[in-house]
């Protein structure tokens, strides 16, 4: 018999050791963060003792949620487990609309559950020379509430239970931020993840700032950086191939329900996870 139920913050971090064996290279410190945008938005689904299937539906606000680490154990796929675990996750949801970055072998089934495909997301990866910048520091608890109104607005949708620790600094991740005559004219997060680290959120005035931010943030970094831009960005998507980084992992923003999502010129996500 198959049980699904809400996971704690423990089995959070099991799920995380499955999407890195997915290949989908999370953050060695994401899960505190992700826990703290909805402790009840995390599901398993177990069979005879043993932990076979994954999936969130974090409650951002009164009318959206997010989807993500939605993942079945091979050896128990094709059982419907998953859907079986998927239905009982979405009811935490309610009447929300829900998004999604959706991987391109299971975007028809998504389809078929009422998600609506809006635009591509693509993970760039690539080395970087980098340069320390006086007018770039690393973010402090005053900057924090300025941070998150910018991420809402490039984002559509404010997020300040998993934006408030996931931007203040922590094991393996830290916030920095562009500063013009004392006003903050972008900012991006690095977190040192699986392999590399990954950039997201990024969000800037105009490419030059993108590109400061980039090289400032990745000094000291070993390995490859990846960031997840939204096809909307086409600046920041510019400026990835113009730093010969590699276009690869590549999802598919979807809604089910009504969406308005803002297309910023600058804006690299913070997480295929929680959005």
């Amino acid at each position: 018999m198959t049980t699904y139920r809400t996971a704690t913050l423990s089995e959070l971090s099991l799920i995380l050791d499955w999407a890195a064996e997915e290949g989908w290279n999370p953050g060695r410190d994401d899960a505190a963060a992700f826990f703290a945008a909805d402790p009840e938005g995390f599901f398993v689904a177990v069979e005879q003792g043993e932990h076979v299937a994954s999936i969130s539906v974090v409650n951002h606000t009164s009318d959206f949620a997010f989807l993500g680490l939605y993942i079945v154990r091979k050896g128990f796929r094709g059982r419907g487990i998953g859907l079986g675990l998927w239905t009982h996750a979405l009811q935490h949801a309610g009447t929300r609309t829900v998004g999604l970055d959706g991987v391109e072998a299971q975007q028809e089934n998504y389809r078929a559950s009422g998600f609506t495909y809006t635009g591509g997301t693509t993970r760039f990866t690539g080395l970087l020379s980098t340069k320390h910048r006086a007018d770039i520091d690393v973010a402090d608890q005053g900057d924090i509430e300025t941070l998150i109104q910018m991420e809402a607005t490039a984002s559509g949708v404010s997020k300040p239970r998993y934006m408030r620790p996931w931007l203040s600094r922590g094991v393996g991740r830290t916030t920095f931020v562009k500063r013009d005559q004392g006003v903050i004219t972008g900012f991006c997060t690095i977190r040192t993840c699986t392999s590399g680290a990954k950039i997201g959120p990024l969000i800037a005035e105009n490419v030059d700032i993108a590109q400061q931010l980039l090289a400032h943030a990745t000094a000291g970094v070993v390995g490859p950086v990846s960031m997840d831009v939204p096809d909307t960005a086409r600046a920041l998507s510019e400026l990835c191939h113009t730093l010969g980084w590699q276009p690869g992992f590549k999802t598919a923003r979807m809604y089910k329900g009504a969406f308005d999502a803002p297309g910023h010129k600058c804006y690299a996500v913070s997480s295929l996870e929680l959005g």
